[in-house]
């Protein structure tokens, strides 16, 4: 845990128990991390699945790179420092809401592997679970309907993410998911049957 820059802040303790909501809501707390290049998938994949867990009645909430830079992370750019103050941030809100004992899914490039692992410390062991996508530079070009590669090629968006800068893919990932050779539909059910085999939501 980052140490504070304020030093007359004491730490409060919830007096409700993780037990006790797992009860009320019926499944464990997790942080599903999704990184991937751009255009490989991670957005389209982290909606259907949280879209599937909320129709099974599972209180499931996404937490989109766009988005979020929309507001909390209005202030980052793509510099190497402000990507891992981005990722920090969106960690904290990961721990937060597991915390609240709900299933989080974050759909981020997050390109450094240093960065992904500070998140998963953040986390009880068994909450974070990391979610390659992976997909060939070819596919998620192909894919890429904002034109960003194209501008990322032609000098026009500098530090892009597998073209002027790294991505430093998982070693170890929990899942790993091929979107190019599979249907969004095999995707989805992937990633669901991990949750039911570790227990983090229950089998129909």
């Amino acid at each position: 845990m980052s140490e504070p820059k304020s030093k007359n802040i004491v730490w409060s303790e919830s007096q409700v128990q993780a037990a006790q909501r797992e009860k009320i809501l019926g499944n464990k707390p997790a942080t599903l991390w999704f990184t991937g290049l751009s255009g490989s998938g991670k957005s389209t994949l982290a909606l259907a699945t949280e879209l599937a867990l909320v129709e099974r009645g599972i209180n499931a909430f996404i937490l989109d790179g766009d988005n979020v830079r929309h507001g909390l992370n209005s202030n980052l750019g793509f510099s190497p420092e402000d990507r891992t103050e981005n990722i920090r941030r969106i960690g904290e809100v990961c721990k937060l809401l597991c915390d609240a004992g709900m299933i989080v899914f974050s759909a981020f490039i997050s390109p450094y592997r240093a960065d992904r692992d500070l998140v998963r410390d953040k986390h009880q062991a068994g909450q974070f679970i990391e979610v390659l996508i992976d997909a060939p530079l070819a596919v998620c070009e192909s894919r890429d309907v904002k034109g960003l590669y194209e501008k990322a090629r032609a000098g026009v968006i500098p530090e892009f993410t597998g073209i002027s800068a790294p991505y430093e893919a998982p070693t170890n990932p929990e899942i790993t998911v091929n979107t190019a050779e599979h249907s969004l539909e095999e995707c989805v059910q992937q990633v669901i049957s991990y949750l039911e085999a570790k227990g983090v939501i229950p089998t129909p």
